[in-house]
C-alpha cells in the first residue's frame, strides 16, 4: 500500500471554499477509485489554514489513476482558479510497512 501525506497552506480568506472543494475530492476518490482505500483530511486547530491530506492507495499504479481522474483535475483547477493554497509544506509518499 502506498500512502501519500501533504501538508498545505491555504488563503486564510478562502478555507471555507477550500474545505469544500476538498471535502468532495476526497469523497470521490473514495467513493469512485477501487484503488483508493483512504482519504483523510485534517485541520490544524492552531492554525486554521493549515490542512493535512492523509491518502492511501493500493499501489503506485492506483495513485497515478488518482491523478488522472475528472474530480482531481477539477480540485486542482479550482485551486488554481481561486488561488486556495498560499505554499505546499511538505508532500511525502511512502510505502505502508504497519500495519
Amino acid at each position: 500500500m502506498i500512502s501519500l501525506v501533504i501538508v498545505v497552506e491555504v488563503n486564510p480568506e478562502e478555507i471555507k471554499k477550500f474545505s469544500e472543494f476538498l471535502a468532495e475530492e476526497a469523497a470521490d476518490a473514495v467513493r469512485n477509485e477501487p484503488g483508493c482505500r483512504q482519504f483523510l483530511v485534517s485541520q490544524s486547530v492552531q492554525e486554521p489554514n493549515i490542512f493535512t491530506l492523509a491518502e492511501f492507495y493500493d499501489d503506485a499504479q492506483a495513485l497515478e489513476a488518482h491523478r488522472k481522474t475528472p474530480h482531481f483535475l477539477l480540485f486542482q483547477s479550482r485551486v488554481k482558479e481561486f488561488d486556495l493554497i498560499v505554499r505546499k509544506r511538505e508532500a511525502v509518499q511512502g510505502e505502508v510497512i504497519f500495519p
